[in-house]
């Protein structure tokens, strides 16, 4: 013996089966469901009508766009800020620091480490050739990590004790190293977002059809 399905879950193929017209099919699928019809489906609905409304509302603000605005917000002004605490200390105070982790030629690359912190900073900060920079200030980051931060592992916050005088923190591991890093990488692959020189420099001198077809046929050619 068969169970009979409640008929409104089937009503518009039943419908459709007896040969009823596009306004009776339209009025079938519009009758309301029996109790076979399992809660789970409204909460699916409900969840893809919600998914379907926050991407929408994502589309119109574009919000993806805006993301590398804070990450060249904060390694221009860290970069900067570190160039100039050098400066201010004095630079004679970093070139004995670096002679004294081993570093060669200290003079020479303490007035480059200050240069690439202090040009490459405010670059990254305008959006103003970001992979160019990037270059220098990563090896600055990696000589920083290799040299100084290594031995001292991973976490740059280290609080040992808070006492009369304030809080006493240990040496600092890589951690900002690999952050800025990271904050690099992505500024690289995923461009340097609106309000960019780099922006401006894309729209102003295109890419010609020429070496569109230069580049393509570059590719073929590996």
């Amino acid at each position: 013996m068969t169970t009979q399905r409640p008929y409104s879950i089937d009503a518009p193929q039943t419908a459709r089966n007896a040969g009823a017209s596009d306004a009776q099919l339209s009025e079938a699928a519009q009758l309301p469901r029996g109790r076979g019809n399992h809660p789970r489906h409204e909460i699916c609905s409900a969840i893809e009508t919600s998914m379907s409304s926050s991407l929408n509302i994502a589309r119109r603000w574009d919000v993806a766009r805006w993301a590398p605005i804070p990450l060249r917000l904060i390694v221009g002004y860290g970069f900067i800020a570190h160039g100039y605490a050098k400066l201010v200390k004095g630079p004679d105070v970093f070139v004995g620091i670096l002679h004294a982790i081993g570093i060669p030629a200290p003079h020479v690359m303490a007035w480059m480490t200050i240069l690439v912190e202090l040009v490459g900073g405010l670059a990254v900060l305008l959006g103003a050739l970001v992979p160019l920079v990037s270059v220098p200030m990563a090896a600055v980051l990696l000589v920083a990590i290799f040299t100084v931060h290594l031995p001292y592992g991973f976490t740059s916050i280290k609080l040992m004790a808070v006492t009369a005088a304030g809080p006493q923190f240990g040496p600092p591991g890589y951690e900002t190293d690999l952050l800025y890093l990271a904050c690099l990488a992505a500024l690289v692959v995923g461009g340097s977002g609106p309000f960019a020189v780099d922006r401006v420099i894309a729209n102003r001198w295109p890419i010609t059809n020429r070496s569109q077809h230069w580049i393509s046929a570059g590719r073929k050619l590996k």
